[in-house]
């Protein structure tokens, strides 16, 4: 892979580490996995340092090879489901104070139901622990299109539903070989046919190669789906393996997209070079009770 030089716009603050030490060490006390940490975002330090972070169940290996992301995918390092994930990322949530818990997972095609029953148990746990005030986001993958799954998560009341879409569709077979554009974006659909008062979100990278238009095309898809709330960020490669960066994308085209998406009528659009799928999430608790 190519190098290409950083641009300025993509500096990280410093922000965090004691923060960021102390969540750590919570998290392994309980042997929780965070999206920030497992996917090396860029924000870490910020959002620890708000007391925000994503957890992510079932392990820390995925069963997927985006060549994008920066998650083990060995699945000779599969684990079994933990029962007791649940009881201990809602205590954690409790003790760390969150008033928005975003809840992840690595893609897991070896579970019958895709882990939806997981994400059931642990939405129950935060309901039934946490303060009644907290919201609760989950970001899911396509669980192969199971409508049954994804209506088990649905019917546990989560505020907000996530599925990213990542890219555009052309770029899939490149970047998401084991992932079909059609399933995620029926993800969205059912998704909202299922629960009209449930927030709907989806993100993507730009920087892959795709083209302005082929941007605003996928954001009109995403609208016509009925998503409330779009993040848009930067793809950075986490490694010389990963799939090449073709392009860093200005700021200024991030503020672009930004007006575009609000023109679209989507309610929350987070764009920016460093913006990724959690980042800001607590933001959503604004427009839930306006639903």
């Amino acid at each position: 892979m190519k190098y290409k030089r950083k641009p300025s716009w993509l500096k990280t603050n410093t922000l965090g580490a004691l923060r960021s030490s102390e969540i750590r060490r919570k998290l392994r006390e309980r042997n929780l996995h965070t999206v920030c940490e497992s996917a090396k975002c860029p924000n870490l330090g910020e959002c620890f340092e708000n007391g925000t972070a994503t957890f992510m169940i079932l392990g820390d290996t995925c069963t997927r090879n985006c060549r994008f992301c920066a998650i083990n995918n060995n699945i000779e390092d599969l684990v079994p489901v933990d029962s007791e994930e649940p009881i201990k990322i809602a205590e954690l949530s409790k003790d760390l104070g969150l008033k928005h818990i975003v809840i992840t997972t690595v893609t897991r095609d070896d579970l019958e139901d895709g882990g939806a029953s997981q994400f059931v148990h642990v939405i129950n746990k935060i309901r039934k622990i946490c303060n009644e005030e907290v919201t609760v986001e989950v970001l899911i993958s396509d669980l192969q299109g199971n409508v049954n799954a994804l209506n088990k998560i649905i019917d546990a009341s989560p505020d907000v539903l996530n599925h990213n879409v990542e890219t555009i569709q052309r770029l899939y077979p490149e970047v998401r070989p084991m992932a079909n554009f059609a399933r995620s974006l029926n993800i969205l659909k059912n998704a909202n046919i299922r629960n009209k008062n449930i927030i709907t979100k989806s993100g993507f990278m730009v920087g892959l190669g795709e083209e302005k238009k082929e941007v605003l095309s996928l954001m009109e898809q995403l609208r016509k789906a009925n998503v409330d709330v779009i993040t848009i960020g930067q793809y950075i490669a986490p490694s010389k393996k990963h799939y090449e960066v073709v392009e860093y994308v200005h700021p200024e085209i991030f503020k672009y997209y930004t007006t575009k998406g609000r023109s679209m009528g989507f309610k929350l659009v987070e764009s920016g070079p460093l913006v990724r799928s959690s980042y800001h999430a607590e933001k959503a608790r604004k427009i839930i009770n306006f639903r």
